[in-house]
């Protein structure tokens, strides 16, 4: 039951990775035909990372009331509505609209499901799940790159991704019987008092945590988002091949997550962790290297290697860094700072883009990394001084 159970979370982890990278691969054709500058794909953005913000800290308390798989259905069914409205809008402004119900649906379930795998699978399920979220992301670009090199446009591509979520959908509300009779309740503690946000950033270790996942997604987030416009605006790659180009930073997050499941049966989560940001180094220094387009390629994938391991094992870590009673408050912040990441810094990147240079794109992921290791030694170092980090 159990393990049937894992298998329709990992397919609600499919849906949730489905609509992340779409926007970024599609955005240098339609930012051109709505007429509006490069750097607005970073208000829709902001917009949809917003509502992942709002949704993420109702979701303990949406859990409880209607069970982690009906608000897991009820969330994919919005974003499959939200992307069929992304495909018929003609405005900007539509398309700023519908990005509301499109980050609500897309939040609600990320924090409960994250901290009931955190406590009862080990750190290999936890990556394996995270590789769930790859596929779905880069199933996305592909997609849409499909239908732009068809000449079906990009309107077309989003219909393409919101018909699979209608059928993930039905899938999941098929699935009900299942949650109920295993009573999860999205793995949330029915016991204890729920714990302040003041009392959750004065914990030991709290602040870096959130630093760590701020940082991190802003990172993931940057690169997903405007990975296709730097292939176009300065390596000069066709819209339509860039669109593909650009799946390969996800190629790379799906394929590492894959491989990290198995890493993690020798490593703990804490050299996972490292060995990723090592990893990520090297895809960022490969993206400023003057040697044309086969680099910048290679770059992105290395870049997508290196932050497979990261999400996931800081997740896995949370109940060891904070304990078990404290993980449900911990990962909810946690995905909170990193929503607001995401809701930050890729727009902030699309000023830079405008304003200054697209070439920047690799230093700008680079100043992410840095900030995002120094934190989680941060984090290891105030963990040590509360008894340590077991091996995941």
């Amino acid at each position: 039951m159990m393990q049937l159970l894992l298998t329709i979370i990992y397919l609600a982890f499919i849906s949730l990775g489905l609509p992340d990278s779409l926007l970024g691969s599609a955005w240098p054709s339609m930012y051109i035909q709505f007429g509006v500058p490069v750097s607005r794909a970073g208000i829709i953005s902001m917009i949809i990372a917003l509502g992942t913000v709002i949704s993420s800290l109702m979701s303990d308390r949406l859990t409880r009331k209607l069970g982690a798989g009906l608000v897991t259905a009820i969330s994919v069914g919005m974003t499959a509505l939200a992307l069929f409205g992304f495909s018929i809008s003609n405005s900007f402004f539509l398309l700023c609209l519908w990005a509301v119900p499109y980050g609500l649906g897309a939040g609600s379930v990320d924090a409960a499901l994250n901290n009931y795998v955190a406590l009862h699978y080990a750190s290999r399920h936890m990556s394996w799940l995270h590789c769930m979220w790859g596929v779905g992301a880069s199933l996305g670009p592909y997609l849409m790159g499909l239908a732009l090199t068809g000449g079906a446009g990009w309107a077309t591509g989003y219909r393409y991704v919101a018909l699979i979520q209608i059928v993930l959908t039905l899938i999941l509300l098929l699935s009900l019987p299942l949650w109920k009779r295993s009573a999860v309740g999205g793995g949330a503690s029915d016991t204890g008092r729920a714990i302040a946000l003041r009392e959750i950033v004065s914990i030991p270790g709290a602040r870096a945590v959130m630093l760590t996942f701020f940082c991190y997604c802003a990172l993931e987030q940057t690169a997903g988002l405007w990975a296709g416009s730097y292939l176009t605006l300065h390596r000069g790659i066709a819209p339509e091949a860039a669109a593909g180009f650009a799946s390969l930073f996800f190629i790379g997050i799906t394929a590492g997550r894959a491989v990290s499941g198995f890493l993690t049966l020798r490593l703990s989560d804490r050299q996972m962790v490292r060995l990723g940001q090592a990893v990520t180094a090297l895809g960022v220094a490969a993206l400023l290297l003057p040697l044309g387009s086969p680099c910048a390629l290679a770059g992105l994938i290395l870049v997508g290697l290196g932050c497979a391991p990261v999400y996931p094992s800081v997740i896995h870590s949370t109940p060891e860094h904070f304990g078990a009673d404290k993980s449900q408050a911990l990962i909810g912040v946690q995905m909170a700072s990193a929503y607001v990441g995401t809701c930050l810094m890729p727009p902030l990147f699309g000023l830079v883009a405008e304003n200054i240079d697209v070439a920047l794109f690799p230093l700008y992921l680079l100043a992410m990394l840095i900030l995002m290791t120094a934190a989680h030694e941060t984090l290891l170092r105030r963990s040590a001084g509360r008894g340590g980090e077991k091996h995941g």
